[in-house]
């Protein structure tokens, strides 16, 4: 499988990505990971299967993996406004998007604001409404099986640390990241009611967002479809392959 890497200027931020697959007919397709993740961690267990039969397209996200931070506040509509620049530079007009967790909150972004750029879409692991979140997922304090455990959060740091510009600044994105996760949420119902893109919802049965927004979120997009993997927790959705490649496959393809 082809692949290559390189980074792209976007509003005073230089973006890494990837590019594995070979170009084709097909949309490429847009993955974008996770709040305080890479490319690797958020998508390692799909991403060659992803590619496999298309071009897919991995940014890492500002502040995150290769792409070093800047003084830019970290919100959705800036990271989705840095994706879309991508895809201008990489002249592509239209592509599926899949993102997971921060990285579906952003592909959501794109959908709404750009909805020509988008043709099919997965949004995993993502709410349209703060309150869309378990309650107890806001508290780090609260001990909660739904959060990140110990070891997740130390593959986090490693994953960081292998590869960031400035490897000393993880607990500078971990707060940044913390910030944005408590910022309202800028959609309404209407925005949802107006997608245009096909959509897959995805989320575990012990997910960060509670199984009845996501089925709210499903009722309001008009062309939605919402998957609940079982036994699956927020970090572990991305891994459960068995489950997760054949809706994937079905739905893109």
């Amino acid at each position: 499988m082809a692949s290559s890497s390189a980074y792209a200027k976007t509003d005073g931020l230089e973006m890494y990505y990837e590019v594995h697959g070979e170009a084709s007919a097909r949309r490429p397709l847009v993955l974008l990971h996770g709040g305080v993740c890479t490319i690797g961690l958020s998508f390692g267990a799909v991403l060659s299967a992803l590619a496999a039969a298309r071009q897919v397209v991995a940014p890492e996200l500002q502040g995150h993996g290769h792409t070093a931070d800047t003084d830019r506040a970290l919100t959705v509509p800036v990271l989705a406004s840095d994706v879309v620049a991508l895809l201008d530079e990489l002249g592509i007009a239209q592509a599926d998007l899949l993102g997971f967790s921060l990285g579906g909150l952003t592909a959501l972004e794109v959908a709404v604001r750009h909805p020509d750029r988008v043709g099919r879409l997965v949004v995993a692991s993502a709410p349209y409404r703060q309150d869309g979140f378990h309650p107890e997922i806001q508290d780090p304090a609260s001990g909660s099986s739904r959060l990140p455990s110990p070891q997740d959060f130390q593959e986090m740091a490693d994953a960081y640390a292998a590869v960031a510009p400035h490897p000393g600044h993880f607990q500078d994105l971990l707060a940044k990241c913390s910030a944005a996760a408590h910022t309202p949420l800028p959609w309404s119902a209407d925005d949802l009611r107006g997608l245009r893109a096909p959509t897959l919802l995805v989320i575990g049965d012990r997910d960060f967002v509670r199984i009845e927004h996501a089925a709210e979120m499903r009722a309001l997009i008009p062309d939605a479809r919402l998957a609940v993997l079982p036994g699956t927790t927020h970090m572990a959705l991305m891994r459960r392959t068995a489950l997760l490649l054949p809706l994937l496959h079905e739905f893109l393809d």
